[in-house]
C-alpha cells in the first residue's frame, strides 16, 4: 500500500495576523461566534452569546478584544476582560470567549491569540488570567492545559425553564388579574 494514499493532504497553514479589534468587526465577530457557540455545541453557555455580550467587551475593554485576520477575513478572536475585587491587592484577566473559524481549525490560531491576549494582561499588571468551559469540552480543556492553566474547579450550572410560569403569568394577566401573589406595600 503507497503510504501517499493514507496521508490526507496537509492544508496550508493561513498567514494570520493578530490585532486588537475594531468598530468595524463588530458583526462579523458576533456571527462567527454565533455560528460558533451553538446550542447543540454549548447548551449552556448559547445563550449568553449575543450582540450585548460583544459590544458590551468591545465597549468596555477593547483593548482586550482581538481578532485573527487572515487575507482580509476574520478566522478568530479573543474577548475578554479585567476584574477587580475591592480589599485585594490582586487583579484578575478573565478570557470570556475564544473562537476560531472551524476552516482555519489546527493552525496554532487559538495559541497565538492567547499568548497575545496573556500579553496584554501581563502589561496591565494582571497577576492571575481566568477561563471557563464546559466540563466535557474536551477539546478545550486540552487547549487550556497546554497554555499552562490548572487547577480545574468543578462548577455546577443549574437552571430553571419558567416557560409554563410565563405563559401561566400571560394568561392571568390577559384575563384581567394582576398576576402577583404576593402582596406589596400591605395590599391584601
Amino acid at each position: 500500500m503507497d503510504s501517499q494514499e493514507n496521508s490526507e493532504p496537509r492544508r496550508k497553514r493561513a498567514q494570520v495576523f493578530i490585532r486588537t479589534m475594531e468598530i468595524d468587526d463588530l458583526a462579523t465577530v458576533f456571527h462567527l461566534g454565533e455560528r460558533l457557540f451553538t446550542a447543540r455545541e454549548a447548551p449552556n453557555l448559547y445563550r449568553t452569546w449575543d450582540e450585548y455580550e460583544v459590544i458590551n467587551l468591545f465597549q468596555a475593554d477593547s483593548e482586550y478584544c482581538l481578532v485573527a485576520e487572515s487575507d482580509d477575513r476574520i478566522v478568530g478572536f479573543a474577548l475578554g476582560t479585567t476584574v477587580t475585587k475591592s480589599h485585594s491587592a490582586w487583579k484578575y484577566g478573565y478570557l470570556v470567549w475564544l473562537g476560531i473559524d472551524p476552516d482555519f481549525h489546527a493552525q496554532g490560531i487559538a495559541s497565538r491569540l492567547f499568548t497575545r491576549f496573556r500579553d496584554l494582561m501581563l502589561e496591565d499588571g494582571v497577576r492571575m488570567l481566568l477561563v471557563d468551559t464546559e466540563a466535557d469540552n474536551l477539546p478545550a480543556l486540552h487547549f487550556f492545559r497546554k497554555m499552562g492553566f490548572g487547577h480545574p474547579q468543578e462548577h455546577i450550572y443549574l437552571a430553571l425553564n419558567l416557560d409554563p410560569q410565563l405563559r401561566q403569568y400571560r394568561g392571568k394577566r390577559l384575563n384581567g388579574r394582576s398576576g402577583s401573589r404576593y402582596r406589596v406595600n400591605g395590599d391584601d
